[in-house]
């Protein structure tokens, strides 16, 4: 005997871009599924209200529809879900006005006009929230490219001054004093790229990407540069002079353990030797790189006033003529005052890292 077709019960909701279709079959077996010419056709074996049936039905859509019914089998249902062509909200499910007697609201999942519409602009937003997200990156991506970044700029100016530092080293061993003298000839360039890239340590503490202060990195920036550029640089006379040598090698000393701690701290590492040498060197050195910038000062003064670059006279009616040594006088001072910041700032950050030792009371 041939089972009987019957017609399942079947519940419906729309959104406005898709339409949601419930049929109440369990057990189902090789449903068939399509949409032609607007209708919907639908025809399985399955379990629903009349039992064991081949159960099947039709509906002709109130607007045009997408030809591609999406569906997903459960154990008690069929769910179809199929796409409108239009965006906009329809009055009811199906061309002929009178609802066919198996059809029924799906009140599950039922919204009016407006909560659609909220629902709507709620998955847009969300949408819009995750295409910005994945355009600015994770904070987690973001917070590895900024160490990747600051990892990349620490081992540059490490190469740059250890090739510095071992250049003068091993001409000084072979030479002795009279490596003093070509000192600048020999690195120079080397000096100039990383001096100019340290601007990029003072652009960091200016725009956060850095925690460090900026006051300090300024003051170190354009003090080495207003040496190494000009009164070293704009002189070919105090170029040959043995102070660049300890104004260069002082420099390259302190550099050199600086930037390996910064690089070990952005993959968060501490080595206690490299940390330890980092918040102790700078304590003979710092000063002692201030002097030699103070000496090569002091011995540019009388080279300035005799070639009388960088002089000017003042306009009528003054007509005062001003030499570039009162300039240098004044950055004399600079230099100590400069110091002083810096030293204490270096100092806090000592005092910070390892605490103050406790006098003993006898």
């Amino acid at each position: 005997m041939e089972s009987q077709v019957l017609t399942p019960h079947v519940y419906w909701a729309q959104r406005h871009r898709e339409l949601y279709l419930r049929v109440e079959l369990s057990d189902v077996q090789n449903p068939a599924i399509s949409i032609t010419e607007n209708v919907l056709h639908f025809k399985a074996q399955g379990h629903g209200a009349k039992g064991d049936n081949v159960y099947e039905f039709h509906l002709e859509f109130l607007e045009l529809v997408k030809p591609e019914p999406i569906y997903k089998l459960t154990q008690r249902q069929v769910n179809i879900t199929v796409q409108k062509k239009v965006s906009q909200w329809w009055e009811r499910l199906t061309k002929q006005e009178k609802r066919p007697l198996f059809l029924a609201p799906d009140f599950d999942r039922w919204l009016d006009e407006s909560d659609a519409e909220m629902e709507l602009r709620a998955k847009e937003e969300e949408r819009l929230n995750k295409l910005r997200l994945e355009s600015e990156g994770s904070p987690e991506t973001l917070a590895n490219l900024r160490k990747g970044y600051l990892f990349m700029y620490n081992l540059v100016q490490f190469l740059g001054f250890s090739w510095i530092f071992v250049n003068l080293t091993v001409r000084f061993c072979i030479l002795g004093k009279e490596s003093f003298y070509d000192t600048f000839h020999t690195v120079a360039d080397m000096m100039y790229f990383c001096q100019m890239l340290a601007a990029v340590e003072t652009i960091n503490a200016a725009i956060g990407v850095t925690s460090s202060p900026l006051l300090p990195s300024l003051i170190q920036l354009l003090g080495r540069n207003f040496i190494l550029f000009i009164v070293i640089g704009t002189m070919e006379e105090m170029q040959n002079k043995a102070v660049v040598f300890f104004v260069f090698y002082l420099w390259s000393i302190g550099e050199i353990i600086r930037y390996p701690f910064y690089m070990l701290t952005c993959v968060d590492m501490d080595w206690k030797v490299v940390t330890w040498l980092r918040y102790t060197v700078w304590i003979p050195i710092y000063p002692l790189g201030c002097l030699a910038e103070a000496v090569s000062v002091i011995q540019s003064i009388p080279i300035f006033n005799e070639t009388g670059r960088f002089s000017f006279t003042l306009p009528y009616p003054v007509k005062i003529k001003v030499r570039f040594s009162f300039f240098l006088q004044i950055y004399l001072i600079m230099i100590f005052l400069g110091l002083y910041i810096n030293f204490r700032h270096l100092y806090k950050q000592r005092r910070r890292r390892y605490g103050q030792k406790k006098k003993k009371v006898t």
